[in-house]
Protein backbone atom coordinates (compact mmCIF):
# COMPACT_ATOMS: atom_id res chain seq x y z
CA UNK A 1 0.00 0.00 0.00
CA UNK A 2 1.22 3.51 -0.86
CA UNK A 3 1.26 5.67 2.30
CA UNK A 4 0.72 9.32 1.38
CA UNK A 5 0.77 12.47 3.55
CA UNK A 6 -3.04 12.40 3.36
CA UNK A 7 -3.10 8.90 4.87
CA UNK A 8 -0.88 10.11 7.70
CA UNK A 9 -3.01 13.23 8.26
CA UNK A 10 -6.32 11.33 8.46
CA UNK A 11 -4.76 8.66 10.69
CA UNK A 12 -3.59 11.39 13.11
CA UNK A 13 -6.93 13.22 12.93
CA UNK A 14 -8.95 10.13 13.78
CA UNK A 15 -6.64 9.34 16.69
CA UNK A 16 -6.26 12.85 18.12
CA UNK A 17 -9.95 13.75 17.82
CA UNK A 18 -11.12 10.30 18.99
CA UNK A 19 -13.44 10.03 15.99
CA UNK A 20 -13.47 6.22 16.04
CA UNK A 21 -12.13 3.48 18.24
CA UNK A 22 -10.53 0.26 17.03
CA UNK A 23 -12.66 -2.60 15.70
CA UNK A 24 -15.79 -0.45 15.23
CA UNK A 25 -18.38 -0.91 12.47
CA UNK A 26 -18.31 2.06 10.08
CA UNK A 27 -20.99 2.72 7.46
CA UNK A 28 -19.44 4.96 4.79
CA UNK A 29 -21.76 7.11 2.67
CA UNK A 30 -20.43 6.92 -0.90
CA UNK A 31 -22.00 8.98 -3.69
CA UNK A 32 -19.30 8.08 -6.21
CA UNK A 33 -17.92 11.62 -6.30
CA UNK A 34 -14.29 12.49 -5.55
CA UNK A 35 -14.75 13.32 -1.86
CA UNK A 36 -16.53 10.08 -0.94
CA UNK A 37 -14.13 7.97 -3.06
CA UNK A 38 -11.16 9.61 -1.34
CA UNK A 39 -12.79 8.88 2.03
CA UNK A 40 -13.51 5.19 1.40
CA UNK A 41 -10.04 4.62 -0.08
CA UNK A 42 -8.37 6.21 2.97
CA UNK A 43 -10.48 4.16 5.40
CA UNK A 44 -9.80 0.97 3.45
CA UNK A 45 -6.06 1.61 3.57
CA UNK A 46 -6.20 2.38 7.32
CA UNK A 47 -8.41 -0.62 8.04
CA UNK A 48 -5.48 -2.93 8.77
CA UNK A 49 -4.23 -0.56 11.49
CA UNK A 50 -7.63 -0.04 13.14
CA UNK A 51 -9.47 -3.33 12.57
CA UNK A 52 -12.68 -1.64 11.39
CA UNK A 53 -15.55 -3.42 9.67
CA UNK A 54 -16.50 -1.21 6.71
CA UNK A 55 -19.76 -1.02 4.77
CA UNK A 56 -20.78 1.25 1.90
CA UNK A 57 -24.18 2.93 1.70
CA UNK A 58 -25.48 4.75 -1.38
CA UNK A 59 -28.62 6.90 -1.54
CA UNK A 60 -30.35 7.30 -4.90
CA UNK A 61 -32.45 10.49 -4.85
CA UNK A 62 -33.79 9.74 -8.34
CA UNK A 63 -33.29 13.35 -9.43
CA UNK A 64 -31.00 12.49 -12.37
CA UNK A 65 -31.58 10.26 -15.37
CA UNK A 66 -28.28 8.47 -14.65
CA UNK A 67 -28.91 7.97 -10.91
CA UNK A 68 -29.51 4.23 -11.28
CA UNK A 69 -26.29 3.83 -13.27
CA UNK A 70 -24.53 5.85 -10.54
CA UNK A 71 -25.81 3.41 -7.91
CA UNK A 72 -24.60 0.40 -9.95
CA UNK A 73 -21.19 2.06 -10.28
CA UNK A 74 -20.84 2.37 -6.50
CA UNK A 75 -22.13 -1.18 -5.99
CA UNK A 76 -19.47 -2.51 -8.36
CA UNK A 77 -16.79 -0.63 -6.43
CA UNK A 78 -18.03 -2.25 -3.22
CA UNK A 79 -17.82 -5.68 -4.87
CA UNK A 80 -14.29 -4.93 -6.11
CA UNK A 81 -13.23 -4.01 -2.57
CA UNK A 82 -15.25 -6.90 -1.04
CA UNK A 83 -17.28 -4.53 1.16
CA UNK A 84 -20.94 -4.89 2.18
CA UNK A 85 -23.15 -2.64 0.04
CA UNK A 86 -26.49 -1.06 0.96
CA UNK A 87 -28.71 0.90 -1.43
CA UNK A 88 -31.64 3.12 -0.51
CA UNK A 89 -33.74 4.53 -3.35
CA UNK A 90 -36.26 7.36 -2.91
CA UNK A 91 -39.88 6.46 -3.68
CA UNK A 92 -40.24 9.70 -5.62
CA UNK A 93 -37.62 12.11 -7.01
CA UNK A 94 -36.43 14.56 -4.35
CA UNK A 95 -35.79 17.99 -5.83
CA UNK A 96 -34.97 20.18 -2.85
CA UNK A 97 -31.51 20.24 -1.26
CA UNK A 98 -32.92 20.38 2.27
CA UNK A 99 -35.42 17.57 1.68
CA UNK A 100 -32.72 15.43 0.05
CA UNK A 101 -30.39 15.93 3.02
CA UNK A 102 -33.10 15.03 5.54
CA UNK A 103 -34.12 11.92 3.58
CA UNK A 104 -30.49 10.88 3.13
CA UNK A 105 -29.73 11.01 6.86
CA UNK A 106 -32.94 9.13 7.67
CA UNK A 107 -32.03 6.45 5.11
CA UNK A 108 -28.45 6.14 6.40
CA UNK A 109 -29.67 5.93 10.01
CA UNK A 110 -32.11 3.15 9.11
CA UNK A 111 -29.39 1.16 7.33
CA UNK A 112 -27.01 1.63 10.27
CA UNK A 113 -29.60 0.56 12.85
CA UNK A 114 -30.69 -2.49 10.87
CA UNK A 115 -27.12 -3.65 10.29
CA UNK A 116 -25.55 -2.70 13.64
CA UNK A 117 -23.20 0.09 12.53
CA UNK A 118 -22.12 2.49 15.29
CA UNK A 119 -20.90 5.23 12.93
CA UNK A 120 -22.06 6.84 9.70
CA UNK A 121 -19.08 8.43 7.93
CA UNK A 122 -19.40 11.15 5.27
CA UNK A 123 -16.88 12.81 2.97
CA UNK A 124 -17.57 16.45 3.88
CA UNK A 125 -14.41 18.52 3.40
CA UNK A 126 -12.97 21.88 4.43
CA UNK A 127 -14.44 23.19 1.17
CA UNK A 128 -17.93 22.08 2.25
CA UNK A 129 -17.33 23.71 5.61
CA UNK A 130 -16.34 27.00 3.93
CA UNK A 131 -19.36 26.88 1.62
CA UNK A 132 -21.73 26.14 4.51
CA UNK A 133 -20.33 29.07 6.49
CA UNK A 134 -20.85 31.43 3.53
CA UNK A 135 -24.30 30.00 2.71
CA UNK A 136 -25.58 30.47 6.25
CA UNK A 137 -23.91 33.87 6.64
CA UNK A 138 -25.67 35.15 3.50
CA UNK A 139 -29.03 33.78 4.67
CA UNK A 140 -28.58 35.31 8.12
CA UNK A 141 -27.45 33.28 11.11
CA UNK A 142 -25.57 33.38 14.37
CA UNK A 143 -22.39 31.55 15.27
CA UNK A 144 -24.26 28.24 15.39
CA UNK A 145 -25.07 28.34 11.68
CA UNK A 146 -21.54 29.39 10.76
CA UNK A 147 -20.06 26.28 12.39
CA UNK A 148 -22.84 23.91 11.33
CA UNK A 149 -20.55 21.24 9.81
CA UNK A 150 -18.96 19.66 12.88
CA UNK A 151 -16.55 16.73 13.21
CA UNK A 152 -19.17 14.53 14.80
CA UNK A 153 -22.72 14.65 16.13
CA UNK A 154 -25.24 12.06 17.26
CA UNK A 155 -27.76 11.16 14.55
CA UNK A 156 -29.91 8.75 16.53
CA UNK A 157 -29.49 6.75 19.71
CA UNK A 158 -26.23 4.82 19.49
CA UNK A 159 -25.27 6.14 16.03
CA UNK A 160 -22.74 8.94 15.49
CA UNK A 161 -22.28 10.93 12.29
CA UNK A 162 -18.56 11.54 11.69
CA UNK A 163 -16.75 13.72 9.12
CA UNK A 164 -13.01 12.88 9.09
CA UNK A 165 -12.09 15.07 6.07
CA UNK A 166 -12.94 18.52 7.47
CA UNK A 167 -9.32 19.68 7.22
CA UNK A 168 -8.96 18.44 3.62
CA UNK A 169 -9.96 20.65 0.67
CA UNK A 170 -11.77 19.49 -2.43
CA UNK A 171 -8.67 20.09 -4.56
CA UNK A 172 -6.78 17.67 -2.28
CA UNK A 173 -9.41 14.94 -2.65
CA UNK A 174 -9.32 15.43 -6.43
CA UNK A 175 -5.53 15.08 -6.48
CA UNK A 176 -5.76 11.95 -4.29
CA UNK A 177 -8.30 10.33 -6.63
CA UNK A 178 -6.11 11.09 -9.64
CA UNK A 179 -3.05 9.67 -7.90
CA UNK A 180 -4.82 6.37 -7.18
CA UNK A 181 -6.83 6.39 -10.45
CA UNK A 182 -10.14 6.15 -8.59
CA UNK A 183 -13.15 6.10 -10.98
CA UNK A 184 -15.01 9.30 -10.07
CA UNK A 185 -18.69 9.50 -11.05
CA UNK A 186 -19.36 13.06 -12.24
CA UNK A 187 -22.65 14.34 -10.80
CA UNK A 188 -24.26 16.71 -13.32
CA UNK A 189 -26.33 18.41 -10.58
CA UNK A 190 -23.10 19.86 -9.17
CA UNK A 191 -22.97 22.09 -12.27
CA UNK A 192 -26.56 23.32 -11.93
CA UNK A 193 -26.42 26.99 -10.89
CA UNK A 194 -30.05 27.06 -9.79
CA UNK A 195 -28.75 25.63 -6.50
CA UNK A 196 -27.32 28.33 -4.23
CA UNK A 197 -24.52 26.08 -2.97
CA UNK A 198 -23.33 25.47 -6.53
CA UNK A 199 -23.16 29.22 -7.17
CA UNK A 200 -21.12 29.62 -4.01
CA UNK A 201 -18.83 26.76 -5.09
CA UNK A 202 -18.41 27.75 -8.71
CA UNK A 203 -18.67 31.54 -8.63
CA UNK A 204 -18.21 33.04 -5.15
CA UNK A 205 -15.37 30.87 -3.80
CA UNK A 206 -13.23 31.24 -6.99
CA UNK A 207 -13.83 35.01 -6.89
CA UNK A 208 -12.76 35.21 -3.24
CA UNK A 209 -9.77 32.97 -3.94
CA UNK A 210 -8.61 35.11 -6.85
CA UNK A 211 -9.27 38.56 -5.36
CA UNK A 212 -8.93 38.19 -1.59
CA UNK A 213 -7.23 35.03 -0.31
CA UNK A 214 -5.81 32.08 -2.32
CA UNK A 215 -6.40 29.90 0.77
CA UNK A 216 -9.93 31.16 1.42
CA UNK A 217 -11.45 27.68 1.87
CA UNK A 218 -8.95 26.69 4.56
CA UNK A 219 -9.28 30.10 6.23
CA UNK A 220 -13.09 29.86 6.42
CA UNK A 221 -12.90 26.24 7.60
CA UNK A 222 -10.54 27.33 10.41
CA UNK A 223 -13.02 30.05 11.37
CA UNK A 224 -15.76 27.41 11.58
CA UNK A 225 -13.46 25.28 13.76
CA UNK A 226 -12.88 28.18 16.18
CA UNK A 227 -16.58 28.98 16.29
CA UNK A 228 -17.46 25.36 17.03
CA UNK A 229 -15.56 25.38 20.32
CA UNK A 230 -17.03 28.77 21.29
CA UNK A 231 -20.58 27.66 20.48
CA UNK A 232 -20.17 24.50 22.59
CA UNK A 233 -18.97 26.60 25.51
CA UNK A 234 -21.75 29.20 25.20
CA UNK A 235 -24.46 26.55 24.83
CA UNK A 236 -23.32 24.85 28.03
CA UNK A 237 -23.13 28.15 29.91
CA UNK A 238 -26.60 29.14 28.66
CA UNK A 239 -28.05 25.80 29.72
CA UNK A 240 -26.66 26.26 33.23
CA UNK A 241 -28.06 29.82 33.37
CA UNK A 242 -31.46 28.66 32.12
CA UNK A 243 -31.64 25.92 34.74
CA UNK A 244 -30.70 28.44 37.42
CA UNK A 245 -33.32 30.94 36.21
CA UNK A 246 -35.98 28.23 36.18
CA UNK A 247 -35.09 26.67 39.52
CA UNK A 248 -34.69 29.91 41.49
CA UNK A 249 -37.51 30.25 43.98
CA UNK A 250 -38.62 26.61 44.14
CA UNK A 251 -40.69 26.20 47.26
CA UNK A 252 -41.51 29.92 47.57
CA UNK A 253 -45.03 29.23 46.44
CA UNK A 254 -47.01 26.04 46.62
CA UNK A 255 -47.88 26.16 42.93
CA UNK A 256 -44.43 27.17 41.72
CA UNK A 257 -43.50 23.63 40.74
CA UNK A 258 -46.34 23.38 38.25
CA UNK A 259 -45.63 26.79 36.74
CA UNK A 260 -41.86 26.57 36.89
CA UNK A 261 -41.13 24.85 33.54
CA UNK A 262 -42.60 27.91 31.80
CA UNK A 263 -41.13 30.58 34.08
CA UNK A 264 -37.79 32.36 34.01
CA UNK A 265 -36.51 34.55 36.82
CA UNK A 266 -35.55 37.96 35.49
CA UNK A 267 -33.24 38.84 38.39
CA UNK A 268 -31.07 35.83 37.55
CA UNK A 269 -31.02 36.66 33.83
CA UNK A 270 -30.32 40.39 34.33
CA UNK A 271 -26.89 39.60 35.78
CA UNK A 272 -25.82 37.67 32.66
CA UNK A 273 -24.21 39.05 29.46
CA UNK A 274 -26.53 39.69 26.52
CA UNK A 275 -25.01 36.79 24.55
CA UNK A 276 -26.07 34.32 27.25
CA UNK A 277 -29.49 35.96 27.68
CA UNK A 278 -30.17 35.45 23.98
CA UNK A 279 -29.01 31.85 24.07
CA UNK A 280 -31.23 31.08 27.06
CA UNK A 281 -34.23 32.51 25.22
CA UNK A 282 -33.37 30.56 22.10
CA UNK A 283 -33.17 27.33 24.11
CA UNK A 284 -36.57 28.06 25.67
CA UNK A 285 -38.14 28.82 22.29
CA UNK A 286 -36.65 25.66 20.77
CA UNK A 287 -38.72 23.71 23.32
CA UNK A 288 -42.03 25.36 22.47
CA UNK A 289 -41.79 26.13 18.72
CA UNK A 290 -42.01 23.53 15.96
CA UNK A 291 -39.58 25.47 13.73
CA UNK A 292 -36.25 27.05 14.65
CA UNK A 293 -36.79 30.41 16.41
CA UNK A 294 -35.96 33.48 14.34
CA UNK A 295 -33.81 36.42 15.41
CA UNK A 296 -37.01 38.46 15.93
CA UNK A 297 -38.53 35.76 18.18
CA UNK A 298 -35.41 35.65 20.35
CA UNK A 299 -35.11 39.46 20.56
CA UNK A 300 -38.70 40.06 21.66
CA UNK A 301 -38.40 37.45 24.41
CA UNK A 302 -35.00 38.77 25.52
CA UNK A 303 -36.46 42.29 25.74
CA UNK A 304 -38.76 41.14 28.55
CA UNK A 305 -35.74 40.68 30.87
CA UNK A 306 -35.73 44.44 31.55
CA UNK A 307 -39.26 45.35 30.40
CA UNK A 308 -41.87 46.96 32.74
CA UNK A 309 -44.19 44.71 34.74
CA UNK A 310 -47.15 43.31 32.76
CA UNK A 311 -45.31 43.75 29.45
CA UNK A 312 -46.00 40.92 27.02
CA UNK A 313 -45.13 39.70 23.55
CA UNK A 314 -47.48 39.18 20.66
CA UNK A 315 -48.15 35.47 20.04
CA UNK A 316 -45.31 33.23 18.87
CA UNK A 317 -46.03 30.65 16.14
CA UNK A 318 -48.38 28.15 17.76
CA UNK A 319 -50.03 30.80 19.96
CA UNK A 320 -47.75 30.97 23.03
CA UNK A 321 -47.39 34.38 24.70
CA UNK A 322 -44.68 35.55 27.13
CA UNK A 323 -45.62 38.01 29.88
CA UNK A 324 -43.75 39.78 32.68
CA UNK A 325 -45.15 39.03 36.15
CA UNK A 326 -42.94 40.78 38.68
CA UNK A 327 -39.58 39.01 38.76
CA UNK A 328 -40.76 36.33 36.32
CA UNK A 329 -41.16 35.92 32.59
CA UNK A 330 -44.07 33.52 32.13
CA UNK A 331 -44.79 31.64 28.92
CA UNK A 332 -48.44 30.76 28.53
Amino acid sequence: MVWTPLHAKIHRTIRSRHLFERNERLLVAVSGGQDSLCLIKLLLDLQSKWGWYLGIAHCDHRWRSDSQANAHHVENLAKTWDISFYLETANEPINSEAAARDWRYQALSAIAQTNNYQYIVTGHTASDRAETLLYNLIRGTGADGLQALTWQRPLTTGIMLVRPLLEITRSQTEQFCQEFKLPIWEDSTNEDLQYARNRIRQELIPYLRENFNPQVESALAQTAELLQAEVEYLEKAAQELREKAMSWGIGDEEDSLTLLPLRLNRRVLQKAPLALQRRVMRQVLQQILTDAPSFEHIEKLTALIIAPNRSQTDPFPGGAIAQVEGDWICLK
